[in-house]
């Protein structure tokens, strides 16, 4: 599933975020995401739906589908 991701890049990202986090707390910017662990725990569910979709081979071309 994850295959293409490296633990590199994953290490990467993480602390990509946090300093980025650090640096909007310390300029009092809010941050681009949700606040709360419901709001994150809905975007990694939101991914975890997508990944399983695309596992299971399931779904359609809505352009197609649409006529476009």
């Amino acid at each position: 599933m994850l295959e293409s991701m490296t633990t590199q890049l994953a290490v990467f990202a993480l602390a990509t975020g946090v300093l980025t986090g650090g640096l909007f707390r310390m300029l009092s910017i809010p941050i681009p995401a949700p606040p709360e662990l419901p709001g994150l725990l809905g975007i990694v569910g939101i991914f975890l739906g997508y990944k399983l979709v695309e596992a299971l081979g399931i779904g359609i071309d809505l352009v197609e589908a649409l006529g476009f």
